[in-house]
């Protein structure tokens, strides 16, 4: 099961500079990664709420992922693929094709007992908490001064689908050339707020429970 509660960030810099103070570790990157989303021609698994992804940054890693009845847990397979373009090539054999095509610079943290992935989009920067439970997400939210009643249900296909519903955009995909020559997006735009609205806490006394 993936667990995980995914913020907006106005000031990213904070959210790094209080990943230091709690003595978080990088991980990985800043690595970009280009994803595309596909569906058959029915738009059948977009429809049931289902994503299959396939995702090349370093490596290559097919991804299906399933809703529950809590937004942040989702039932979630991922496998690494040897050749990404033969991967493409056989979904789109069994009738998958690519319905969205997204970048993102992701740059992946510990902070125990979550990952923390500081994900910088073309129209926005975000952070994602994955734990072993959702009281552990909330509990290192808390922690780094993230608002918990401000975290965003969706994923960034339907926040990309709220702000191309808000601005005309003339492009279906969201990379950074096709943002190149847009205003800067405003969060309200795909219905956000910043997350970041309290001070980090020094101790980690809290999380015992949630581990």
């Amino acid at each position: 099961m993936e667990i995980e509660a995914k913020f907006y960030l106005s000031n990213p810099e904070a959210l790094r500079q209080r990943l230091t103070v709690l003595g978080a570790e990088r991980l990985h990157g800043p690595v970009l990664e280009r994803n595309w989303r596909l569906d058959d021609d029915q738009g059948r698994l977009t429809q049931q709420g289902l994503v299959l992804r396939l995702r090349v940054d370093d490596a290559a890693r097919l991804t299906f992922k399933a809703p529950s009845d809590v937004p942040e847990v989702r039932q979630e397979f991922e496998f690494e693929v040897s050749d990404a373009e033969a991967a493409r090539a056989l979904l789109e054999g069994l009738g998958f094709r690519p319905i969205w095509t997204y970048e993102k610079r992701r740059t992946i943290y510990s902070l125990d007992p979550a990952e923390v992935m500081l994900d910088e989009l073309p129209f926005g920067v975000f952070v994602e908490i994955e734990a072993p439970s959702l009281a552990a997400v909330e509990a290192v939210a808390r922690r780094l001064g993230l608002d918990w009643s401000r975290r965003l249900p969706g994923s960034y296909w339907a926040l990309f689908t709220r702000l191309a519903q808000a601005r005309p955009l003339g492009f279906r995909d969201a990379t950074f050339e096709d943002f190149a020559a847009q205003p800067p997006v405003r969060p309200e735009e795909f219905g956000a707020q910043d997350g970041l609205t309290g001070p980090a806490e020094s101790s980690t006394s809290n999380d015992k429970d949630s581990r």
